[in-house]
């Protein structure tokens, strides 16, 4: 389920997915960019009425938001994340579910008896397509959020592929703003054919965004030129690039020290 801008045929043309059989379509200008803050009541209304749901960048922002302890303990719904497989076992009623541990090192197999209200689930793979056929769409009145709280002002993709880049231009929050980490990091990367890389205070600056963010809590790289302007060398950071080749730091202090 997912709330749709527009014509709905536009969006599942004339094939459809492997064990869909009803489409429900909720539309309201408000949907048009997803906002925990005006997705959330909706889903709150839908979850009521035992409608389960599976993951999608928009779950993945609705769920912080709706899963508060006040409405876990009004809709009785616990959350389950990082699904690899789910099993439902009718004859007891009981659910057994599979998901990685220890950062994927070992797989945890927890069986979830009758009792437990199973909702939410994510993970799952891609559904497959299949031979167009009878889809029930059922239109579902929006809930409408008077005076939200977030607004959308805009959106922007990284171009940044640190996989399979070979050279990775990093900024840190020495670089004072986000005008100026663009203004000084993206020259050089286009420059050199680099992706463009952030330490964690930049990105907790908002000077990039955290798809940006090299170390332990974001993206580990080993390019050939790791070019490093305002970044200090905490080891957090450390943890994430100290695998490259050539490290050019440019700051007050060294960042291999």
């Amino acid at each position: 389920m997912n709330p749709l801008k527009g014509n709905v045929a536009d969006h599942y043309p004339p094939s459809r997915l492997k064990g869909l059989n009803t489409l429900l379509h909720p539309e309201s200008p408000q949907y048009g960019t997803l906002l925990p803050k005006t997705v959330s009541p909706f889903f709150e209304k839908l979850l009521s009425q035992n409608s389960p749901f599976t993951q999608s960048y928009l779950h993945t922002l609705a769920l912080p938001s709706l899963l508060c302890l006040e409405l876990q303990q009004e809709l009785d719904v616990p959350a389950v994340s990082d699904v690899t497989s789910l099993e439902h076992d009718a004859a007891s009623d009981n659910t057994t579910i599979t998901r990685p541990i220890y950062a994927g090192n070992a797989i945890s197999t927890v069986c979830a008896p009758s009792s437990v209200p199973i909702r939410f689930s994510t993970a799952f793979a891609a559904a497959r397509t299949e031979d167009a056929a009878e889809i029930e769409v059922r239109a579902l009145d929006p809930v409408e959020v008077s005076d939200p709280p977030t607004e959308h002002i805009s959106t922007s993709l990284t171009k940044s592929d640190f996989g399979v880049a070979s050279r990775v231009v990093s900024g840190g929050r020495a670089l004072k703003n986000a005008e100026t980490f663009q203004s000084t990091l993206y020259p050089p990367a286009d420059a050199l054919g680099a992706a463009v890389g952030a330490s964690r205070a930049a990105v907790d600056a908002c000077y990039a965004d955290n798809s940006l963010q090299v170390g332990q809590t974001g993206k580990v790289v080993a390019p050939e030129l790791y070019p490093a302007l305002g970044i200090s060398g905490a080891i957090q950071h450390l943890a994430g690039m100290k695998d490259s080749k050539l490290i050019v730091a440019v700051n007050k202090v060294s960042l291999c020290t």
